[in-house]
């Protein structure tokens, strides 16, 4: 399954983040490109232990149960699938200060490998592997370029 920990991986998220453009039109859900790509930041400061995401309350019960599913395969993510309110970006942001934290977010991620994975656990699934952390920040990414056409 294509991951986080994959050079490959990284150089072709990093290349589709390269070609979002301010009028990138959005195919689905209310942010726009600068506000997807802060949200998806966000998300990567989950994955690196600098945010600590909110747990979800009964809900985290589903998402212990849905978890297997949603990173069994390399299926992506749905349309406007729901995201968590730690992560909603309502205020207006630079595409270009946002790809660069994006960026290197990616590149802590990657280059810290599973020992820079966070221990923390994820507010919907609970408590993940850094594979599984790796897994899952790949297909966030890979939602919202789908999200922006690329």
């Amino acid at each position: 399954m294509r991951n986080l920990y994959e050079p490959s991986a990284v150089q072709e998220v990093k290349e589709r983040i390269a070609r979002l453009r301010p009028d990138s039109a959005r195919h689905w859900g209310k942010m726009n490109v600068a506000q997807g790509v802060a949200h998806c930041a966000a998300s990567m400061e989950w994955a690196v232990g600098d945010r600590v995401p909110p747990r979800m309350g009964l809900a985290s019960i589903l998402g212990r149960i849905i978890k297997p599913k949603v990173l069994g395969d390399d299926a992506p993510f749905r349309r406007n699938s729901p995201t968590a309110k730690d992560l909603v970006v309502q205020d207006q942001r630079d595409l270009a200060a946002e790809r660069a934290r994006l960026s290197a977010l990616i590149d802590r991620f990657a280059t810290a490998g599973p020992a820079g994975c966070t221990t923390n656990p994820h507010s919907f699934f609970g408590r993940m592997t850094p594979d599984e952390w790796a897994i899952l920040m790949y297909k966030h990414l890979d939602h919202h370029l789908r999200q922006f056409g690329v």
